[in-house]
């Protein structure tokens, strides 16, 4: 099953990887939640809110989907070739957030998210073409692979952005 040998693996790995994604915030001063560092394209509050906003995003393809909805991926006005004004949208709708709410909303949002994603049946998650929302761009991923590139595969590299912005943040 490509890369994972369930769906309750592909949300294990899911919740392990958010879990250290997260637990990397720990001890950054809110003043700093805005701070960007040379070498490190997001401050610590965007790097939050990119993973907001892409988890909603996807629930959203499919909750529109079932709704009748047409789904336009990646979200109207915006295109596959141009995704800097869809973040610039997730850091703004986020902007408010203190850097502890923006923690908790993420914990939050990710138990939302597996819940979403244990709703759906084995064949649901693996099987290209069982949401027309994954399916709507030529590579017709199955919805494992929108999940896994958008969570784990996140998860995983915006740690190490995290932690190279916390060594050269002399305050934390």
């Amino acid at each position: 099953m490509a890369g994972y040998e369930s769906k309750q693996a592909l949300i294990a790995e899911i919740e392990k990887t958010a879990a250290l994604y997260i637990k990397e915030f720990e001890g950054i001063p809110e003043t700093d939640r805005d701070q960007l560092m040379e070498g490190v394209d997001r401050t610590p509050a965007q790097m939050i809110a990119y993973q907001l906003g892409w988890l909603d995003l996807i629930m959203g393809w499919d909750r529109d989907e079932a709704e009748g909805k047409q789904v336009i991926t990646p979200s109207p006005g915006f295109k596959w070739n141009n995704l800097g004004g869809l973040y610039q949208s997730f850091y703004e709708r986020f902007s408010t957030y203190s850097l502890s709410e923006l923690q908790e909303l993420f914990k939050e949002q990710v138990t939302v998210f597996v819940d979403w994603l244990a709703s759906f049946s084995e064949e649901d998650v693996f099987t290209p073409g069982s949401r027309k929302w994954a399916s709507s761009t030529p590579s017709n991923w199955p919805v494992w692979r929108w999940v896994h590139i958008n969570t784990v595969s996140p998860f995983t590299s915006l740690r190490s952005k995290i932690r190279k912005w916390k060594k050269l943040n002399a305050s934390v």
